[in-house]
């Protein structure tokens, strides 16, 4: 796919006539002709406030707004799943998410529920695009030929589908709380042939019954609605700010993509739900004291839950590698990078291979030094010493220099 030049409604340049896109550096519309800028018409006041709102949610699903509110026309991929909505004008080649050139248009779904906020795209496609290729130049065992294609990759910048949770969890736990202690014991064991007794220190653990309760408010809890992401690879953003949320308006999305949301709100609070017992689970473990603890068990009840639907900037790199995609993400609110890569086995291998070798050479080298140190014939300097002595019985008789003649 290419980076759309529309995203639905158009909002025409006041200068040229031209189509204006929102632009991730000025946080404000921009014509890519004549440079032209405007600022993006700020909500009112009410209408941020029921924008922003938390919706319950057991009347969610009957309140909701549908669809985005702007004309779009939505590409389906055949590989990954994902379906995108873009400009009503955008010809598409590849697939955002996978790379792949399986790409359809589909019908787009109206019953959708519409995003009520979003966070803007804060870091620039320039920014993004030096991002990655910083990213793939610094991978270590990684094919030769990925940083070649970080040089031609094209990045995407796009909208992801998000929930968000609020909820007053009640924790009622049960547990047994254990604490150490010291005792002295004797026992018997046979020493040169003998049968002794020793005394030796054992550590016991005493048990009894624990139990508590708490109450914890979780705010924002997030859970992606995407399909063409993978979630474990969603998980490791972390610096998503939520309290940036601006109201959902059709100018954020000229010039962007927008992804439809394949799961759908009570599989996403299903998971949510999971995600804050777990963290439960570990706040109660932290109340039950004691040195040790076992059986611990936490009954959860979940009430004045609300949610949100969000819409939250990621740029996207998406490759294929022997044909099997691997994907670049970065925070398009804060610039936080995530991201997979293939891995080189003859890389690998040859490193190992070194390590071996090194390791190997090294006692090898030792030894000849070793046998060249153990020499009596040397000192601490290596040099060879001289004999400062000689034994009379070795010595050889001197020979004179002069003769006698008898008269």
């Amino acid at each position: 796919m290419t980076q759309p030049t529309d995203a639905g409604q158009t909002f025409g340049c006041r200068s040229c006539g031209a189509k204006l896109s929102y632009d991730a550096a000025t946080q404000g519309m921009r014509c890519p002709f004549c440079g032209h800028q405007e600022a993006v018409q700020a909500a009112s006041a009410e209408q941020a406030g029921a924008a922003l709102r938390e919706v319950p949610i057991e009347e969610g699903l009957a309140r909701a707004v549908r669809g985005l509110g702007t004309p779009v026309q939505t590409i389906g991929c055949k590989d990954c799943g994902a379906t995108v909505n873009v400009g009503q004008n955008e010809r598409t080649a590849r697939c955002s998410f996978c790379g792949s050139q399986q790409v359809l248009q589909v019908q787009t779904d109206p019953n959708l529920i519409r995003p009520e906020s979003l966070v803007p795209f804060k870091i620039p496609r320039e920014q993004g695009t030096q991002l990655f290729s910083k990213w793939v130049g610094g991978l270590w065992f990684r094919p030769s030929a990925l940083k070649h294609m970080a040089k031609v990759q094209e990045v995407f910048g796009l909208y992801v589908p998000f929930w968000t949770f609020d909820s007053l969890v009640s924790s009622q736990w049960t547990a047994e709380r254990g604490w150490h202690y010291t005792v002295q014991e004797t026992y018997t064991t046979t020493e040169n042939g003998q049968t002794v007794t020793r005394t030796r220190s054992v550590t016991k653990t005493r048990w009894e019954h624990a139990s508590g309760y708490r109450q914890d408010m979780f705010d924002d809890e997030l859970v992606c609605g995407s399909k063409g992401l993978p979630q474990q690879l969603v998980n490791k953003f972390s610096t998503f700010n939520t309290a940036e949320l601006v109201p959902f308006r059709p100018e954020f999305l000229a010039g962007w993509r927008a992804e439809s949301y394949a799961l759908d709100l009570m599989p996403a609070w299903q998971l949510a739900q999971q995600r804050m017992a777990q963290q439960q689970q570990g706040r109660c473990a932290g109340d039950v004291g004691g040195n040790t603890q076992r059986n611990l068990e936490v009954r959860n009840q979940f009430s004045r839950v609300t949610f949100k639907h969000v819409l939250l900037p990621v740029w996207i790199a998406a490759y294929r590698f022997n044909n099997k995609p691997y994907r670049f993400l970065i925070n398009g609110q804060t610039g936080e990078i995530v991201g997979e890569a293939p891995w080189s086995y003859v890389k690998i291998a040859l490193f190992v291979l070194l390590l071996v070798a090194v390791f190997l050479g090294i006692p090898a080298l030792y030894a000849v030094f070793s046998a060249s140190d153990d020499s009596p014939a040397k000192n601490i300097s290596g040099a060879r010493e001289l004999p400062t002595s000689v034994s009379p019985r070795s010595a050889p008789a001197p020979r004179s220099t002069s003769t006698s003649r008898g008269r």
